[in-house]
């Protein structure tokens, strides 16, 4: 069916005000197609692959762990993650939401293609109760989308998927998500797991198949207005969110494949610094872009 969602909301000094359409097939698969053979060249390099920067410098305002890749031909980015155990700074109150915290968890993927930036996952969040309301507190992951505005002169939105049970995800729980560049000007956005499943076409002005850009995986604790500003001290743990593979995606002999991030394809990013996470893997793991992330705001 299609899903028409209004959301209006003032955060982070964008213009939340839009109308999104949304396709949103339940339980049945894509149908765009990727290739699951892996050739050589896409375990290993491909020939003019451009390799990722040795170092990249942190944006303020949250603790988070990011995969970044080069800036290359790349159409998108995806992987298999359970969903991170949480605990929160009861200090950290959000005095303007009451029953809600300073510090929000979130598991996403983005992009930045013709100096649009994107972000694609699950943020903890409010869900409907069953008296109809709105609950004060956040209680279950769900999907949502964000983009910046375009030189073209497309707005900034910010969209997530309705509070209802079949698009709520909780800790523990594994999903497969992705989003691929398929269409010039949209990418298409999927998250399924645990009987569940999200699907959303997105219109994103600088997002152009065979165009140039950098895709990323992000875990991570975002705070309550703090964009751009040093992360704020906080005892929040977001503790052992375990990704089974990442990838991106590639057009390579007239089909779109999924290419592993091996440990050679990304810039390694910890911010604020590199003592507040733990990432563990293994060396079959670090082939396929595997491993167990755990966020602690009092640092390790």
């Amino acid at each position: 069916m299609v899903l028409f969602y209004l959301f209006i909301n003032m955060k982070q000094n964008y213009n939340y005000i839009f109308l999104l359409t949304c396709l949103i097939i339940g339980g049945t698969s894509c149908s765009h197609k990727y290739r699951t053979s892996s050739p050589k060249s896409v375990e290993t390099f491909f020939k003019n692959e451009v390799k990722p920067e040795k170092f990249i410098e942190c944006f303020p305002g949250a603790y988070y762990r990011k995969v970044n890749s080069s800036k290359d031909v790349w159409l998108g980015v995806g992987g298999t993650v359970t969903l991170p155990q949480l605990s929160f700074d009861q200090t950290r109150k959000n005095t303007k939401k009451p029953g809600q915290f300073l510090d929000n968890p979130s598991v996403y993927l983005g992009g930045n293609m013709g100096d649009q930036e994107t972000d694609f996952g699950l943020a903890w969040e409010v869900i409907r109760e069953k008296d109809g309301k709105l609950s004060k507190e956040r209680k279950a992951f769900r999907p949502f989308m964000r983009r910046s505005e375009h030189i073209n002169g497309q707005e900034p939105n910010y969209a997530q998927a309705p509070p209802e049970d079949k698009y709520y995800w909780y800790p523990g729980e594994k999903v497969t998500m992705y989003f691929q560049v398929l269409e010039t000007r949209k990418v298409h956005f999927v998250i399924e797991g645990a009987g569940k499943r999200f699907e959303c076409d997105y219109d994103c002005e600088g997002y152009i198949p065979g165009e140039l850009g950098t895709f990323k995986r992000v875990n991570a604790i975002d705070q309550v207005a703090n964009e751009g500003k040093p992360a704020q001290a906080t005892k929040t743990k977001v503790l052992n969110s375990r990704w089974d593979e990442s990838y991106y995606f590639r057009k390579y002999k007239n089909e779109i494949v999924k290419v592993p991030i091996h440990e050679g394809r990304f810039t390694d990013m910890r911010c604020p610094d590199s003592h507040f996470f733990e990432v563990t893997s293994t060396d079959e793991g670090r082939k396929i872009g595997a491993e167990t992330i755990s966020i602690n705001g009092n640092g390790y």
